[in-house]
């Protein structure tokens, strides 16, 4: 695959993908999406495959809106085939995410199960990893000089928590490879990433939400906090996060809100294997005050407005 660095220019008008265009009640007006990006803080460098536009990548309805500036790089993966298999916008100064975004559909879901993680432990590699054990690796769009490596994440008391984790990419073994690379990763304690709320929510997301009957699209973004104030120094100085959040948009047949429905979820991060999800629950409102990240930007104004500030547990099965 032909890999590449370019600019992404803030004064390109962008085209949004046309999947993603929703067809709202009222005007489609929006003030905030990533196409009215402007000056230098509108500067992201981006990473592109062959065949693949990374600024329409930057319109689909799962992108935050991008902070840009000359430290942070948007970063796009595919496979072979075109198909985006996830995002994120990379802190070049810490080392680490900002947020990592992806979706589920009919076709590209965690219900499609060609390949298995436990073929990495019996002789099956990517880019040269893995053989006898997962391909955690160092992600090839990123330069060397602003990556995390291995050492920094041995024996520094964490797991290496996914956030597009690989249960949630088994469609292929490249889309499951992906997920192993180090930019996808932050320090989790083993009692919130294995067996703990972040692992149980991760499963109720694939179980009940990642199904034909519930979404005809969930657009998913996930983090840990890297702002200031909001993270420790661990090991070589990487950031390990105070706290997790999942910010989750549904579109389906529903007539309420154009088919729109969002959710958020903001966990502290400590060993606790809570499954009452409900007591984690938050507005997309409430979640942007917390991060200080503009999700779903790329919606119309008011379908943004409107579902964004709705908090309805009971629309996502949660009493």
């Amino acid at each position: 695959m032909r890999m590449k660095y370019v600019l992404l220019l803030a004064t390109l008008f962008l085209a949004a993908c046309g999947e993603d265009l929703p067809t709202p009640s009222g005007g489609d007006a929006n003030t905030n999406s990533n196409a009215a990006l402007v000056g230098p803080a509108g500067e992201s460098h981006v990473t592109e495959s062959s065949g693949t536009n990374c600024a329409q990548v930057s319109m689909r309805l799962e992108m935050p809106h991008l902070k840009g500036g000359t430290q942070n790089l948007f970063v796009v993966h595919t496979l072979g085939d075109g198909t985006v298999n996830y995002c994120m916008e990379y802190d070049c100064s810490l080392r680490a995410s900002r947020w990592t975004a992806y979706r589920w559909y009919r076709g590209l879901s965690s219900k499609e199960t060609a390949w298995n993680r436990n073929n990495w432990k019996h002789g099956y590699t990517f880019n040269g990893y893995g053989g006898r054990s997962d391909p955690f690796q160092p992600d090839p769009l990123i330069p060397s000089q602003y990556q995390s490596t291995l050492a920094d994440h041995a024996g520094n008391g964490y797991d290496r928590g996914h956030m597009l984790g690989s249960a949630d990419r088994l469609n292929s073994k490249d889309a499951n490879g992906q997920t192993f690379y180090l930019s996808n990763m932050h320090p989790q304690l083993s009692g919130f990433n294995q067996k703990g709320i972040w692992y149980n929510l991760e499963n109720r997301l694939r179980n009940e939400y990642d199904k034909d009957s519930f979404r005809d699209t969930l657009y998913v973004v996930k983090g840990g906090t890297i702002a200031q104030g909001q993270y420790k120094k661990g090991k070589n100085n990487l950031p390990v996060p105070k706290y997790f959040y999942m910010a989750i948009l549904c579109k389906n047949g529903e007539k309420t809100q154009g088919g729109y429905k969002a959710i958020a979820f903001w966990m502290e991060h400590k060993s606790n294997e809570d499954t009452n999800f409900a007591k984690y629950a938050i507005s997309i409102d409430e979640l942007e005050k917390k991060t200080g990240i503009d999700f779903f930007c790329n919606l119309p104004d008011d379908i943004e407005s409107r579902v964004e500030s709705n908090l309805v547990p009971g629309a996502w099965g949660l009493r």
